[in-house]
């Protein structure tokens, strides 16, 4: 299974000079735990940056900073690692875990971005797997059964 079939494909952007209040506020709005940071004046999205909730509450809340003047720029992480559309599930996961996050913007092969990838994305992916694999026994025994009588 590739990232591209499982990925979500509207991504939830923002620019690196805007304040941590409007990142936060736009978080809020879409229901999202993160934003890809962009350069709007890019002819196509490349991801420059990743900003999360948890960036959020480290960077800004806990050391009581003002949301108003702090920029996505002072809080985002910079080159954020990205799949690819063509990754396989298990390369996607290994990636995950060996660079210890819980999304990935995923890029095309010109490195433009194409979709999010969460944890969430993949267990919901493995859960399919494994309810179709878990399908395997069943199938075959009524098939069985078929050629016997």
């Amino acid at each position: 299974m590739r990232i591209a079939e499982i990925c979500s494909r509207d991504v939830a952007c923002i620019e690196a000079d805007a304040s941590v209040r409007a990142a936060a506020l736009e978080m809020r709005r879409r229901h999202v735990g993160c934003l890809v940071v962009v350069d709007r004046r890019d002819p196509v999205p490349v991801p420059r940056g990743i900003v999360t909730d948890r960036d959020l509450v480290v960077e800004v809340l806990a050391v009581d900073a003002d949301a108003g003047t702090m920029t996505v720029a002072d809080v985002m992480t910079r080159q954020p690692i990205t799949c690819s559309e063509q990754d396989t599930l298990y390369e996607t996961i290994d990636l995950m875990r060996v660079r210890c996050v819980r999304r990935l913007p995923v890029v095309d092969a010109r490195g433009q971005l194409t979709g999010l990838v969460s944890v969430n994305d993949l267990n919901g992916a493995i859960g399919m797997c494994l309810r179709d694999l878990a399908q395997v026994a069943p199938r075959g025994t009524a098939r069985e059964a078929e050629r016997l009588t």
